[in-house]
């Protein structure tokens, strides 16, 4: 076993580890992020519910300078596994949503390492760290997601997934919107989120070292902006579920499209981020009452 395989096998002792968060809900961070995606939404009001998949914009992860890595993010050990490969990107997440967060309650955030698969790639030695995030409101379990990250070698810098972009869209749009990603957007939104990985704000640093062309959008953005597109074009719907994949990074100066159609069943619907080439960078299926 290669000292690779020995750290990666490792790693996947971590797998059980968990961690609780607690904190209140409050209108700033919702108003924060409809600001910043141009919304008309008025100001939230205690009792008022943020929508679904805003709990991301809560419970922020409070790291001391001295604690991050070469990349900006929380050096590796604490409660994430140490996984012995450098390049980090946003793979995809499930959600369930059960009940609305609403502003004015406390809220608890339980999180589980459930899962660290170490595989093998066309661009070298990847693993996938899943983690489990129950979200608990005072009225109990309000939201459960499974939260994927892969880690990548050096080697494959400027990788990642799909980086040629995905297949064509899974159906014909019905819903669409274009979205400039500006190095003004991805910093608003990497200080909403207090991500300090600097393939979003350093342009030396994710051009010279990682090897993209440029600032990366966030994973999370871009699905946070599928959900906002399904509101816009359902305002009155309730969605239920979120299943969303990366397959192609998205970079800034590129404006790209999210768009999405209802189907193939009732109470269904398919949602994706498409590349400036017309490839696929993200795809979600969502199930959704209304």
């Amino acid at each position: 076993m290669s000292a690779l395989d020995e750290a990666l096998e490792r790693a996947r002792g971590w797998i059980g580890r968990s961690e609780t968060v607690a904190g209140p809900i409050t209108a700033a961070p919702a108003d924060i992020l409809a600001a910043t995606f141009d919304r008309d939404d008025p100001p939230l009001a205690d009792g008022d519910a943020i929508p679904p998949g805003w709990h991301w914009y809560y419970f922020p992860e409070i790291v001391k300078l001295s604690e991050t890595g070469p990349d900006g993010h929380k050096a590796k050990g604490g409660f994430m596994p140490p996984v012995p490969l450098p390049r980090r990107m946003w793979a995809g997440v499930r959600m369930r949503f059960d009940r609305p967060l609403r502003v004015g309650e406390t809220a608890r955030r339980v999180s589980t390492v459930a899962d660290v698969a170490p595989k093998s790639g066309r661009s070298g030695a990847l693993c996938f760290v899943t983690v489990r995030h129950e979200i608990f409101g005072e009225d109990g379990l309000a939201t459960h997601e499974e939260h994927t990250t892969v880690y990548r070698g050096a080697e494959a810098a400027g990788g990642g997934p799909g980086r040629a972009g995905g297949p064509a869209p899974p159906a014909e749009a019905v819903w669409s919107r274009e979205v400039d990603p500006t190095t003004v957007l991805l910093f608003r939104y990497s200080a909403l989120t207090m991500n300090s990985h600097r393939i979003h704000y350093d342009r030396d640093y994710v051009t010279d070292v990682e090897g993209y062309p440029g600032l990366l959008v966030h994973g999370n953005l871009i699905a946070t902006l599928l959900m906002d597109l399904f509101r816009r074009a359902r305002p009155e719907a309730t969605l239920r579920t979120y299943a969303v994949r990366a397959l192609a990074p998205l970079f800034d100066g590129a404006p790209f499209t999210v768009a999405g159609a209802p189907g193939p069943g009732a109470g269904e619907g398919r949602l994706w981020a498409l590349t400036p080439d017309g490839g696929i960078a993200q795809t979600a299926e969502i199930t959704f009452e209304g």
